[in-house]
């Protein structure tokens, strides 16, 4: 079982049953305690918990029911049968969204959404700036690339997973069985490649299972409202309550005319969906059932005090510092020049997101004693653990898991520093893609022809950079990690005497002397147009020794190439951490009855609630929604986050909200839930207890930034769009009738 047992409550008001003794009445309620103790499941929190649909009607459709669910689990969770998960899809491999009309609609959040959107517009038609709203079928956009995953079916394959493992293997050994079991196991049940099958560890893996998908690719942008409406408040507001975002936008799945899965073409036809969300124009009030659906991306619930400790002090600080020197650099370019801003839009929103992400963890851990309350469990974990019949195997598992972070914590601020530099510099990754896709192709043989057109594919990455703004982002981040690192390579330390610090100036040279300082450049390192240099031995060595690739091979040595010290001390933690797992649960030690997010698709529940009034949310109406007033009240014209399109403007003061004003007379744009989530539920569908759309899931409270490492049932709130919002900004403020036509409401 994925969850700990709870203990039934017996009820032993009853009169004693004539002829019967004391001893054998007694004797037989406390045989029911045990038995309910040993085989019943526990009633589940209503606000806390990312849970597995199949397990939905043995754990949780009570409690949920008491809340106001009115379907039944199978109405939910199918295989052989329709039902509510075929309506909910995982969006570019990042975000949630959810399918919306029979014809293959698709409603995600318009950061979602950015990448693509960006990629659609130019100057001329900045679809970022003005938004669109395709009219016809004929007039959806395609972008590039984008996809949408259906989730088919699920099951637990851990007692086979397990079954080819022992204790006596290294981590790297064990990894190697499984990984060939999940082979055939993936292979199985992927029906010739029609599937996507991924077995996916949780509980550090002590459980397995997999989950097998249906992937469609020829996805095309229908509507988005501009970015003053979708991203309204920018980072200002971001994480922040109250907020006033029309965060969405509408995208459509496309399939061969047979309704198969199909790469893009102008013949596909809109996909036939299975299952779609009907929309709910009722609204919500205070303490309203409230369901989310999606595919939450990563959370650390059952990690250690020690792991809270490095992070707040080492890793997410050098994080945060990285990131805000990366945005400041694009930002230097992108305010001068439209085309660099939206080059740079999808990049720098990405960064910035995360960039106060974590500075709002590392005050959220520091403000709630995280590491505080972890280590009183640990305490209690320790008594249990070195108990006679558990000092065997649990005895050292806390030592192993303190040492493992007091030797890495400088290192996991290297790792940070590093890794967004990767995240960030254009420089850094390309003559690593370059390389090896050059050295496959010639290792496997691969006809010159193919190698050329591969080459082409790859430097097309070299159109969506502007080179003056990746010099800047090098010099920039480099200069931070010499500074800031403290396994700097010596290449970087000399900088400081040779160059005066000028790393701007290092930079420049370094690019001059590298054939990766422009597209062309780069295509005649394997395709010369000098016929005398066409030596492959001499390409080679060029390719080998050029002094991008060197900058970048010595950055990520240490971490490319693990030492042995290294990779034992990865070795003892890896086999401690799923011990220490282990064993909270076996003792029943931890209150956390689900698995960590990672990617999978949950569903959790609650309900419409406040956060608690403060000084900062005054003019919010019990503090659980926002208004078209409280939007008009942040309104600066020409400000980059708080302007608004003169249409809206002329429409709130014309009162024209429509069929979507609420019945207290006001305009709802944003309402609160506690319901749990984390990135990657972007997108979501929030559902009312029939399974009608009433809202869409995009951020979280800065308040509860720590939620995605301990729950704060006072603070975790989930902020979302009113769905009668979206379909304003549709039907009335963009006169986009055809969509609004297809979407099924009700009342």
């Amino acid at each position: 079982s994925i969850v700990n047992c709870q203990l039934l409550i017996v009820n032993y008001f009853v009169p004693l049953p004539p002829n019967k003794s004391l001893y054998h009445f007694f004797m037989k309620k406390i045989t029911l305690v045990i038995l309910a103790f040993l085989l019943l499941t526990p009633v589940a929190r209503a606000d806390e918990g990312m849970w597995f649909l199949m397990f939905i009607e043995r754990l949780n459709q009570r409690d949920m029911q008491k809340l106001g669910l009115q379907l039944t689990a199978q109405e939910i969770y199918s295989i052989n049968n329709n039902s509510l998960k075929d309506a909910i899809v995982q969006f570019n491999g990042g975000c949630t969204a959810s399918i919306i009309s029979k014809d293959g609609l698709v409603l995600t959040n318009h950061h979602c959404g950015y990448g693509n959107i960006a990629q659609l517009s130019t100057p001329e038609n900045n679809h970022l700036k003005n938004g669109f709203w395709a009219r016809s079928h004929a007039e959806e956009l395609s972008p590039k690339q984008s996809f949408v995953r259906f989730f088919v079916r699920m099951d637990n394959v851990t007692d086979r997973m397990l079954s080819v493992v022992k204790p006596s293997m290294n981590e790297k050994e064990r990894e190697a069985a499984l990984n060939q079991e999940m082979a055939k196991i993936q292979k199985e049940n992927s029906e010739g490649g029609k599937y996507v099958v991924s077995v996916r560890p949780f509980f550090q893996g002590n459980e397995y299972y997999y989950f097998v998908y249906q992937d469609f690719k020829d996805v095309r942008l229908v509507g988005t409202p501009p970015e003053s409406i979708g991203k309204f408040g920018g980072d200002t507001d971001n994480w922040e309550w109250p907020r006033q975002t029309g965060d969405f936008s509408l995208f459509r799945v496309y399939t061969d005319k047979d309704g198969n899965a199909a790469d893009y073409s102008p013949n596909n036809v809109p996909l036939k969906a299975k299952r779609y969300l009907k929309v709910s124009l009722k609204g919500v009030q205070d303490k309203d059932f409230a369901m989310i659906m999606g595919y939450p991306g990563r959370t650390n619930r059952w990690e250690s005090s020690y792991w809270v400790d490095q992070n707040v002090k080492y890793a997410y600080p050098a994080w945060v510092e990285a990131s805000k020197t990366a945005m400041d650099a694009m930002k230097r370019f992108m305010d001068k020049d439209d085309a660099v801003r939206l080059q740079y839009a999808s990049q720098y929103s990405s960064i910035a997101n995360y960039w106060k992400n974590r500075q709002g963890m590392i005050d959220a851990l520091t403000a709630h004693k995280t590491a505080a309350t972890k280590r009183k469990t640990e305490a209690i974990f320790a008594k249990w653990a070195n108990k006679a019949e558990n000092k065997a195997e649990y005895g050292d598992v806390l030592n192993t898991l303190s040492n493992f972070f007091e030797k890495t914590n400088a290192k996991s601020a290297d790792e940070n520093y590093l890794g967004m530099l990767w995240r960030a510099s254009f420089f850094v990754k390309i003559p690593t893609r370059y390389i090896s896709l050059v050295s496959n192709a010639k290792k496997g043989g691969m006809p010159t022809d193919e190698l050329e057109k591969r080459v082409d594919d790859l430097l097309t990455e070299y159109d969506k950079v502007n080179l003056d703004v990746e010099k800047a982002i090098l010099a920039d981040m480099l200069k931070l990690y010499t500074n800031k690192g403290t396994d700097v390579p010596s290449e970087l330390k000399t900088i400081k005497t040779q160059y005066k610090g000028d790393f701007n100036k290092y930079v420049e040279e370094l690019l001059a002397k590298s054939i990766y300082r422009s597209k062309e450049t780069a295509k005649e390192g394997v395709f010369p147009k000098n016929k005398v240099f066409q030596n492959e031995k001499q390409i080679n060595m060029a390719l080998a020794s050029d002094p991008i690739l060197a900058l970048s091979i010595a950055l990520f040595v240490n971490y490319r190439n693990p030492s042995e010290e290294q990779l034992s001390l990865e070795d003892s933690y890896a086999k401690a951490f799923r011990k220490f797992i282990k064993g909270m649960r076996d003792s029943k030690i931890s209150t956390i009855l689900y698995p960590d997010a990672n990617s999978t698709l949950r569903l959790t529940y609650g309900t419409v609630i406040p956060l608690a009034a403060d000084k900062r949310n005054p003019d919010v109406k019990k503090n659980y929604y926002t208004t078209f007033n409280t939007l008009m009240a942040k309104y600066k014209k020409g400000d980059a986050e708080f302007d608004m399109p003169q249409r809206m403007l002329d429409l709130y003061k014309k009162k024209e909200f429509g069929r979507y004003i609420d019945k207290d007379g006001s305009m709802h744009v944003n309402f609160l839930t506690n319901n749990d989530i984390t990135g990657g539920n972007s997108g979501s569908p929030v559902m009312n207890g029939k399974g009608e759309l009433i809202g869409l899931a995009f951020d979280g409270n800065i308040e509860a930034m720590a939620g995605d490492v301990i729950f704060d049932k006072q603070l975790q709130r989930t902020i979302n769009v009113d769905i009668r919002y979206v379909l304003w900004v549709i039907d009335i403020y963009a006169g986009a009738k055809n969509i609004i036509n297809e979407i099924e409401t009700v009342q």
